[in-house]
């Protein structure tokens, strides 16, 4: 439980006082600069790992194509092969397509059961012609670089935040055994006085 302390008052760190000790002025100081590092720690690590996510994404948005593949061969048996279709599943299937310089690839994607040999289907390459996810939107992009942004720079800002708290801790342990030294030695002699 702790004990009353009274009104809460900003800045008393700060403010001349008679009884201020050593330990309070180095307090305050730990106290300020755990703040600004936490919030320099955090905004940096967040802005500049948010702008590296956003960039990436744009980059493979400008390089990566959409080109039409075939399918090497029907999907699935053909009775189960209709009931699928109807429901509107998906199962892995061998393409094959053509990149730029007129070589032939071939690869595995989703497409839907039931699909015929031939069929036409559009898939995403890169600029080496390999198969890769279709793009994020710039939308998308953006949504996913503030949420990583967000979290490097939550865990960069923990970082001073819990050091600081440390150090805090620290130097109560030791006003605490100060305190204790004092009293032990002016304590006994409290009751005389009375």
């Amino acid at each position: 439980m702790k004990a009353f302390r009274g009104p809460k008052v900003w800045w008393w760190r700060w403010r001349r006082n008679p009884l201020k000790r050593r330990a309070d002025v180095v307090e305050a100081w730990v106290v300020l600069g755990t703040w600004l590092l936490t919030a320099l720690a955090g905004a940096s690590a967040g802005l500049g790992s948010a702008g590296s996510v956003e960039h990436g994404l744009a980059r493979e948005r400008a390089a990566w194509r959409p080109v039409v593949a075939r399918v090497v061969e029907r999907t699935g048996g053909a009775s189960r092969a209709h009931s699928h279709a109807a429901s509107g599943e998906r199962v892995w299937a061998e393409v094959r397509w053509t990149v730029a310089d007129g070589t032939a690839r071939t690869g595995q994607i989703r497409v839907r059961a039931g699909s015929k040999a031939g069929t036409a289907v559009t898939v995403w390459t890169d600029p080496q012609g390999h198969l890769v996810s279709r793009p994020t939107s710039a939308a998308e992009a953006t949504f996913r670089a503030a949420l990583i942004g967000g979290l490097v720079g939550l865990g960069a800002a923990a970082v001073p935040f819990v050091g600081g708290l440390a150090l805090r801790g620290r130097l109560e342990r030791r006003r605490m055994d100060a305190w204790d030294t004092e009293w032990a030695r002016f304590g006994p002699q409290w009751g005389r006085m009375v």
